[in-house]
């Protein structure tokens, strides 16, 4: 998925943000900020991915302030939240009358956890906003494979779970609970480092995905989405293996749609910002549940 013009207003949004976050120094603000515009002056083209250069602009900044998780405090709070909620999420998954509609419910509790992220432009979230969003998350499925996803699980042997941020892995703990009632072998991936609000090690032992699954990896780095260059040769090799892959969140959305796959993916996410809504021809703020195969 390549950028839209928007997207350059989005990076330099972002970075005034995380800078902000990450120093109060006057002089270090001002230098950041300069070295992300030299940054989308060189890379910012109709050809460039989001993902990619968002990496980029992350690195700089916590280079020069020093600040390795400007989110930390924002992931922190997001735990808190979701894992508030988890209990009443639960009671929905709960009452679906078959494996079926208990995955399906798991998938959209899972999907709507995805509005859990900081920054975007036009887009916030709040406590009772996600509450609403739950009650609402099948009236917003505007791409709906997941009855297909299901009958491939049925099929499958073993699943690598991709998450996105903290706070939504709380949320993501539904459907690997699903596919381990189903007899899959189930890996989880987060990511090598702090990557905006995305989720690390640290994030999936809060949540406790760590204890449901049969293993948990990360991605080896500390890139938004997945990009092949990046990760570790170790979580390559996984990936590689893995008979279906769940996906969760725009950076993969975003990084994903760049490669030829050779198995089935299902991207999960919110669409949070414009360019991600009109790539999949969708409107702005709806659930996803796109199978590339």
């Amino acid at each position: 998925m390549k950028v839209e013009p928007e997207c350059a207003a989005c990076l330099l949004s972002r970075a005034k943000i995380q800078t902000y976050q990450a120093t109060t120094n006057p002089a270090l603000r001002f230098r950041c900020l300069a070295e992300i515009v030299k940054l989308l002056n060189k890379e910012f083209k109709p050809t460039s991915v989001s993902a990619e250069i968002g990496t980029k602009r992350d690195r700089i900044i916590r280079q020069l302030t020093g600040c390795n998780d400007p989110y930390a405090y924002n992931k922190k709070i997001a735990n808190q939240k979701a894992l508030k909620m988890l209990p009443k999420l639960k009671k929905i998954v709960e009452s679906g009358y078959n494996q079926q509609e208990r995955f399906k419910k798991a998938c959209l509790c899972a999907i709507v956890g995805n509005i859990m992220e900081f920054d975007i432009p036009g887009h916030k979230f709040s406590l009772n906003d996600l509450a609403k969003c739950v009650r609402e998350a099948n009236k917003d499925l505007v791409i709906d494979d997941i009855d297909k996803t299901y009958e491939l699980a049925k099929k499958t042997k073993s699943v690598l779970f991709l998450t996105d941020n903290a706070g939504e892995i709380v949320f993501d703990t539904l459907i690997v609970e699903q596919l381990k009632n189903m007899g899959l072998k189930v890996i989880c991936a987060v990511k090598g480092g702090p990557v905006i609000n995305d989720a690390t090690i640290e994030d999936a032992e809060i949540s406790n995905i760590d204890k449901l699954v049969d293993e948990l990896i990360t991605t080896g780095c500390d890139a938004v989405g997945l990009q092949k260059n990046e990760v570790s040769a170790e979580f390559l090799k996984v990936y590689d293996s893995a008979e279906l892959v769940f996906a969760k969140g725009m950076g993969y959305a975003e990084t994903l749609t760049e490669y030829k796959l050779n198995k089935p993916h299902l991207l999960m996410f919110r669409t949070k910002c414009v360019p991600v809504a009109n790539y999949f021809c969708v409107p702005r703020d709806k659930n996803v549940a796109k199978l590339l195969t």
